[in-house]
């Protein structure tokens, strides 16, 4: 079931609209297979270019979404286990910095992002069918553990579309 407006930031929306599944593990599932097959055809030069206007090479796209993988997930983890607590935002800006990706081969930064996938997809295959609804706060808003799964969807989705761009461009 999708998750409903309401149980999500607006500034979510953008990622939730690409999901056009239903069933979001199936969709999880089948996107590994899919962007493991495009980011392992990326040639291992192109792993440190920067195509312009945009300020990040493609390693640190893929480690940002590795980082989304892991920060979504760790989200969705406290919030299924009926953990409230609030939690702090990131911004993804000194992630990317702080992860100096320019030092790691394509092929191990692309192995990571495929490790913390599979991490997520164990976690939303197990979860309790009462865990999907539940909620906590994260960056200052509401948001379920059903809406993070779409939005760790949309999130990949919305990068890949952008790195197929830059790629196909030159």
């Amino acid at each position: 079931m999708r998750p409903a407006v309401t149980e999500y930031a607006p500034f979510y929306g953008t990622y939730i609209d690409l999901v056009s599944e239903a069933d979001i593990l199936p969709a999880m599932s089948e996107q590994l297979s899919e962007v493991l097959s495009f980011f392992r055809r990326v040639p291992e030069a192109q792993g440190d270019v920067c195509h312009p206007p945009y300020t990040w090479t493609v390693k640190d796209v893929i480690g940002h979404l590795t980082d989304g993988e892991r920060v979504f997930g760790y989200r969705a983890l406290r919030f299924a286990r009926g953990d409230t607590t609030p939690l702090a935002g990131f911004d993804e800006g000194p992630y990317v910095k702080a992860a100096e990706s320019a030092r790691l081969t394509l092929a191990d930064v692309v192995s990571e992002y495929e490790a913390a996938r599979r991490s997520n997809l164990w976690l939303f295959r197990n979860l309790p069918e009462a865990a999907w609804a539940r909620a906590g706060i994260a960056s200052d808003n509401l948001v379920t553990v059903r809406a993070l799964a779409y939005i760790v969807v949309g999130h990949t989705r919305h990068h890949t579309a952008i790195l197929r761009k830059r790629l196909t461009a030159g």
